[in-house]
């Protein structure tokens, strides 16, 4: 898939990860189309690092796979005894103490987090394979367009492994225990259909309708003044771990702050 932010300097370019700004949009690629875009200790340290490269004028985020394969999961050498040079293997931080081996997966989780902040919009376009971390990655953001050939699985339990890196509270989120539990259980692949009628994504389109499907998304994101989206996305966000009479009064209170806003822009 082609990426119009080839067009922009980069803020960022480095360990498969790629940053480009435009104004109020900004569009974070992943560049090692080779091997599927399959991820590493360092991209996962890239993607971190691209959160807090983003500067305030940032609305909306577009997180794209280069190729064929938005990302295919984990590098499987990071499965061998040598595993990536320069980067602990798995075996090396099983070996390792439980507060190390804590803190290791936390840093990786560091860059799956940042996608869902107030104060921006992420928008993952996934084409072809997303496994793994591939899929997690796709989860950390706030909304999914697919291309007709996307393939979703969660493979971790099939390694041995649980998904741990930020994946397993949205997917229930969005598609429930039950369906949850299947899909990481069996491993199995969702496609584009099932990921449309299951909320797993927002819509699909032909692949070579991705990017204009994604860059008419953006542009709706960014016609709604900043303010109501960041106070709308607070609530949405806080409304399942709220119960209906503090929903209501977390909508109040947002109303509160947004009407005293605009009555003194008024003035």
């Amino acid at each position: 898939m082609a990426s119009p932010d080839q067009e922009l300097a980069p803020l960022l370019d480095k360990d498969g990860v790629r940053l480009t700004v435009d104004n109020a949009l900004a569009a974070v690629t992943l560049t090692n189309p080779a091997k599927r875009n399959a991820q590493s200790p360092a991209l996962w340290r890239a993607l971190g690092e691209a959160g807090r490269l983003l500067p305030g004028s940032v609305r909306v985020v577009v997180l794209r796979g280069e190729g064929k394969s938005f990302s295919a999961g984990l590098d499987r050498q990071m499965f061998t005894p040598e595993g990536i040079e320069g980067e602990p293997s798995f075996i090396d931080l099983a070996r390792s103490g439980d507060a190390e081996l804590d803190a290791a997966i936390a840093e990786f989780q560091e860059g799956f987090t940042w996608w869902r902040r107030n104060d921006i919009v992420s928008i993952a376009a996934v084409q072809g394979h997303a496994i793994g971390a591939g899929f997690q990655l796709a989860l950390a953001c706030d909304l999914r367009v697919v291309a007709d050939d996307v393939q979703f699985a969660m493979r971790e339990t099939s390694l041995g492994l649980v998904p741990d890196l930020t994946g397993t509270h949205p997917l229930v989120g969005l598609v429930g225990y039950a369906r949850a539990l299947e899909i990481c259980a069996t491993g199995r692949f969702v496609h584009a259909e099932e990921a449309v009628n299951t909320g797993l994504a927002n819509v699909a389109v032909p692949l070579d309708q991705l990017d204009n499907a994604v860059r008419d998304l953006a542009g709706a994101l960014l016609a709604a003044p900043r303010d109501a989206v960041i106070e709308t996305k607070a609530l949405l966000r806080g409304a399942q771990d709220r119960d209906y009479e503090a929903q209501r009064a977390a909508e109040r209170a947002a109303q509160t702050r947004r009407l005293r806003d605009l009555a003194g822009a008024g003035e």
